[in-house]
């Protein structure tokens, strides 16, 4: 098989230099790749749980004496601040611990009731791994995300090939290497490098399930490709997540989530803060607390700077789209506005009086700006919140309703009173609903999305009435439709019209 010879850069987004250069692996590479993975992933699987808890434990234990490492290759090709980087991959270490030591409980056998009609048999269920699973990245958290769905199939005992975004394909590599570093055998953790269609090659190369985050729109892309070998998928698609703040809210604390969730990251956060939806009775008292705060930020690529730069130049024209259509629709900056948007960097951004049907609402911005919306009550707020054909993650601050607001929310994860905790509590499922995706990473749900469901009956005795046999007799067909009257017969009956 030839090579390919044609390789692409990834580029440090706040000052265009190079970072590095990755080659563009094509279909014939992809499908190598993946067809050595499965080799690769028999091995591990015979590893059982004790073993490969051992081999995470020690790339956990590598991952956080070089944190700093990659946080600086982090910072150089996603710009964030080498101390936001910190976090996420503390983060995904944190996750890679807990999927290793949690994978045998979750996993392994576990026996279930055989019901009444076969109290002769034992019945089991356990997870068995699904071999090769493809995992695309993306940039805003390339360390983080993709862990979420590498470290859970790793500990459930499948093979992984990771295909990171062409902006931070570095990060992907580094991740696999010091993964070979523990297991230099055997290529349980593969990367493959490119563009979308490395990544659509992979989705036809033969591997067993795709975990794909990006927008809905690629989603859709890489469900038709995985259409045609009915390859399984879980899509994380981004979202334009709300924030409720009720009238009995601490607010210094709920305009501080407001902030970092809208604004850390410059913005880049699929689960970060996009509406705010704030009770009438402390509004002004928020937005103030919201500006006071937000105008300490500052955009750069300084050492003081909180915020770095748009990672994807055409993310740019977004923003600055969505702006301009919220203004001229009739809402205001208070802080910011389209000036904000620079050649490479966006300065925060806060907007009201938007009307709910602008672009700053209804598409995900991806920037460090957000909406504050007056409502009369919660019950507006939960309504406007809902009112989107996204559904990732929420917010609720309130001092006596959070959990029923909480609950009245659709979305696929919800925090009260703190900012996105859900994505860091391992044992939690992260995923959403509607255009925000399907399937489940992260806990015990994200453990199972990499596996099968295994059912074993096992005869212990003899029945007492054989009924699969055609040796089976009326007598015992009619003692069969007894005992099922005695067992199922007894509840009231509906009453005749």
């Amino acid at each position: 098989m030839a090579l390919t010879t044609q390789t692409f850069e990834s580029l440090n987004p706040a000052t265009g230099e190079v970072v590095g250069a990755h080659p563009v692996h094509g279909p014939e590479e992809v499908a190598s790749v993946v067809r050595r993975a499965r080799e690769a992933a028999q091995w591990w699987a015979g590893l059982g749980y004790d073993g490969r808890r051992d081999l995470l434990s020690r790339w956990r234990t590598l991952l956080a004496r070089r944190m700093s490492d990659l946080a600086e290759l982090v910072h150089e090709e996603n710009g964030k601040p080498r101390g936001d980087a910190e976090l996420e991959i503390a983060l995904a270490i944190d996750h890679l611990s807990w999927a290793a030591g949690h994978a045998r409980k979750v996993l392994g056998p576990h026996r279930v009731s055989p019901g009444l009609l076969l109290p002769n048999q034992a019945a089991s269920v356990e997870y068995q791994p699904l071999g090769v699973v493809g995992v695309i990245g993306p940039w805003n958290y390339p360390v983080f995300t993709p862990m979420g769905s590498i470290a859970y199939a790793l500990a459930a005992g499948n093979a992984v090939v990771f295909k990171p975004s062409e902006y931070t394909p570095g990060v992907g590599q580094w991740l696999a290497a010091t993964f070979a570093e523990v297991v230099p055998d055997h290529p349980v953790f593969s990367v493959v490098t490119g563009l979308g269609e490395t990544g659509a090659a992979l989705c036809e190369a033969g591997v067993d399930k795709i975990a794909f985050t990006g927008s809905a729109a690629t989603g859709k892309k890489v469900m038709a490709a995985c259409a045609t070998t009915l390859t399984p998928l879980i899509v994380e698609a981004g979202g334009k997540d709300a924030l409720l703040v009720d009238e009995d809210a601490d607010l210094d604390a709920a305009a501080d989530a407001a902030v970092w969730g809208a604004m850390s990251n410059a913005g880049q956060t699929c689960i970060g803060v996009e509406r705010c939806y704030v009770h009438e009775r402390v509004y002004d008292d928020f937005v103030s607390r919201v500006l006071e705060q937000a105008a300490e930020l500052r955009a750069g690529g300084g050492p003081q700077a909180k915020i770095g730069p748009i990672t994807m130049p055409a993310q740019l024209r977004i923003i600055r789209a969505h702006i301009e259509d919220a203004l001229a629709r009739g809402g205001r900056a208070v802080l910011g506005g389209v000036e904000a948007v620079g050649e490479r960097y966006v300065q925060p951004t806060v907007l009201v009086d938007v009307p709910e049907d602008s672009a700053a609402v209804t598409e995900e911005t991806f920037g460090p700006t957000v909406t504050i919306t007056k409502v009369p009550d919660m019950d507006t707020a939960v309504r406007l919140a809902n009112s989107t054909r996204y559904g990732l993650g929420s917010t609720v601050f309130s001092g006596s309703r959070g959990m029923e607001l909480a609950r009245r929310l659709r979305s696929g994860m919800t925090s009260v009173n703190s900012m996105i905790a859900f994505a860091g509590i391992p044992s939690l499922p992260f995923g959403g609903v509607g255009d925000s995706g399907f399937g489940r990473i992260h806990g015990a749900d994200g453990l199972r999305e990499f596996t099968y469901a295994k059912a074993i009956a096992r005869q212990r005795v003899r029945p007492i009435m054989a009924l699969t046999t055609f040796r089976r007799t009326p007598k015992t067909e009619r003692a069969f439709a007894r005992l099922i009257t005695v067992l199922h017969g007894r509840g009231a009956l509906p009453r005749r019209r």
